[in-house]
């Protein structure tokens, strides 16, 4: 087909003057030159044309919007929520009545995000000091924070509005692990499929049905994402090296500001970090110093702002813990505690009790632990097959691949505790005796969070390999090379595919349950209030408590303060004489028995009948209150 020729004179071929003889191979020659120009600008858009007048503002607007909602970027957050709501469903349909997994630590943390949203309104200075575990100071601090969701929890005024807040964020958490680490991914030098793979496997892999009832490790998010902000802002991937002319100071500080919201939602999580981006900045530290690379004034200073802000608030929320930590000795957890809970070397091939696909088969498997919902931690099969291939075939370079797996063995071994080898002494152990604040880590196995990075960046480069490979086939294939072209898209779409089995994998069978309503008016009660059976309730205690916050003495945390179970202890045999003087002797005001909880509890067999002497007493349906200082 035949395409007009670009001439600024319509002169006819047939009435053209001829060229003169000599000129006859130089104009064929330039002819020859002037088509591959042509070509050239055909194949780049024909950057020579005349300008089109510009487009008006509207239109102009409408463009960008349309841009933007064609983005790679927009329809990754599209799909990452999407994702979310689809793998959590039907949580979206029951935001104010169920809440994820069971009713224990989920309802503390409803609780945390409904205190921190009272106390920022009321009182910010007096976040430390909680109504529940009265009368402990610094309670607010005796479990993870969950200070970053502050914003958030500004909108919790009732105990419905703090749950429908917890739903959200944790179908959020799903959303986020996915976006940051797809963010990480592409940031490395990772393909469309391979990143959207691989982030798939880190936002749903299976060892995260086991912790579904705990945000604060569910909400890991940010760490890939932090990550993926600073090396874009440094100019960094894995395929392409340190790029100078792609520093983007902004985006430094925005990873150091993400890096310090990550660390305020829960120092369990935190801690890790810290010393990651603590060694990340060693290596490139000495990097800088080997190679001496050029660098931006503009990257030094974000560096040193960005860097200054986290470091200052990492360590006064550090600062806010260790004095939790002098003040409650019992909070402090030994060896062997924490041997209870650290993984096997077979926890990371085994599936919590919640999956839906791999729970019945590793039932077996899980009776040989310890405390299975902390040690069931595989890491997904399909994610570990392709991790595998990608040590083998990969986009990655050879040297890049072996310190990944370095550095996968050394979370590995960290990860388990004080029953890796020789009782950990040669990892985990030297982080315990000499690493600040590594001691308040309960539980090593979360640390399964960066070993899930860690074969997520190895699979990535499988399929980006593959990617790659299919396009140079089709390339070569071409008669006219000129032009580089990819695989057709139909192929590109098959490396999609590994998707559904991340997905399966990631189901769950865990329930949503539907959240009980408090059996007294909690507004009403005169406080300090003790309710029993304590402890096994006192989840549910703490969040009835959302409804005008009274004094109470109950309360669950990472660890049980001795004045706490002093209290309890005092309340053995009540309504006896001898449990009311000393519950009255301590200051307690109030307390409400739950007659349907105290089967089963130290409390079983109680005495709800009758009245005491000097006390009032009050039966509903549900509670029988008693108020130790009537008049």
């Amino acid at each position: 087909m035949a395409t007009s020729e670009p001439d600024t004179e319509d002169v006819p071929a047939a009435e053209a003057p001829a060229p003169e003889d000599g000129a006859a191979e130089d104009a064929a020659a330039q002819t020859r030159t002037d088509d591959h120009e042509r070509w050239q600008r055909f194949a780049a858009g024909d950057p020579d044309a005349p300008a089109a007048p510009p487009p008006g503002r509207w239109r102009a607007a409408g463009r960008g919007l349309r841009r933007a909602a064609r983005s790679e970027w927009t329809l990754a957050g599209l799909c990452s929520v999407l994702l979310a709501l689809a793998m959590t469903w039907p949580l979206a349909k029951h935001l104010d009545d169920r809440i994820p997994h069971d009713t224990g630590d989920p309802l503390l943390l409803t609780y945390i995000l409904g205190w921190v949203g009272h106390a920022l309104r009321e009182n910010p200075a007096g976040i430390w000091d909680t109504n529940s575990f009265w009368p402990l100071d610094d309670a607010y601090l005796f479990t993870d924070t969950l200070m970053g969701y502050a914003p958030a929890a500004l909108l919790a005024t009732s105990p419905t509005s703090a749950l429908v807040i917890y739903n959200v964020l944790y179908i959020g958490t799903f959303a986020l692990a996915f976006l940051g680490a797809y963010a990480l991914l592409r940031q490395l030098g990772a393909r469309v499929a391979g990143s959207a793979v691989a982030a798939t496997a880190f936002a749903y892999a299976p060892w995260k049905l086991g912790q579904a009832g705990h945000l604060q490790v569910l909400s890991c998010g940010g760490i890939a994402l932090a990550l993926a902000m600073l090396a874009r802002g440094h100019g960094y991937s894995l395929r392409g090296g340190f790029r100078p002319e792609r520093q983007r100071p902004g985006w430094i500080i925005a990873g150091w500001l993400t890096a310090l919201w990550q660390f305020s939602i829960g120092a369990g999580l935190g801690i890790p970090f810290v010393y990651l981006l603590l060694g990340v900045g060693v290596v490139v530290g000495l990097h800088w110093l080997a190679k001496r690379p050029r660098l931006r004034w503009q990257t030094l200073a974000a560096n040193g702002i960005g860097g200054t802000v986290f470091s200052l608030g990492v360590l006064w929320i550090a600062d806010r813990h260790a004095v939790v930590a002098r003040a409650y000795p019992e909070a402090v957890r030994d060896v062997d505690y924490i041997s209870w809970f650290s993984p096997t070397w077979q926890s990371f091939i085994i599936s919590p009790e919640e999956s839906r696909l791999w729970g019945a088969a590793h039932e077996a498997a899980r009776a040989d632990l310890t405390w299975a919902p902390e040690q069931a931690l595989l890491v997904g099969f399909t994610l570990f097959a392709l991790a595998v291939a990608g040590l083998i075939w990969s986009c990655w370079t050879g040297r890049q691949r072996l310190w990944l797996a370095l550095g996968g063995a050394v979370v590995f071994a960290i990860s388990m505790g004080p029953n890796f080898l020789d009782h950990g002494s040669w990892a985990w152990a030297l982080l315990y005796e000499y690493a600040p604040g590594w001691d308040a880590i309960r539980t090593p196995g979360r640390l399964v969070i960066y070993l899930t990075l860690v074969l997520a960046v190895l699979a990535a480069g499988t399929l980006t390999r593959i990617a790659d490979d299919a396009d140079e086939v089709s390339h070569r294939a071409r008669v006219d090379k000129r032009l580089k072209v990819k695989a057709p898209r139909r192929v590109h779409a098959l490396l999609f595919a590994p998707i559904a089995l991340v997905l399966w994998e990631g189901l769950t069978v865990a329930p949503y349950v539907e959240v009980p309503e408090a059996p007294v008016d909690m507004s009403e009660l005169e406080g300090p209030v003790l309710f029993l059976p304590a402890g096994g309730i006192d989840t549910k205690v703490q969040y009835w408590s959302l409804d005008g916050f009274p004094e109470v003495a109950n309360g669950v945390a990472a660890f049980t303060p001795d004045e706490q179970a002093g209290i309890r202890s005092l309340s053995q045999g009540f309504p006896s004489d001898a449990a009311i003087e000393a519950l009255r002797d301590t200051g307690i005001e109030t307390v409400v028995v739950l007659p349907d909880a105290l089967p089963g509890s130290d409390w079983a067999g109680m005495d709800t009948e009758s009245d005491p002497f000097g006390v009032d007493v009050e039966r509903t349906d549900t509670a029988v209150i008693y108020d130790l200082n009537a008049d």
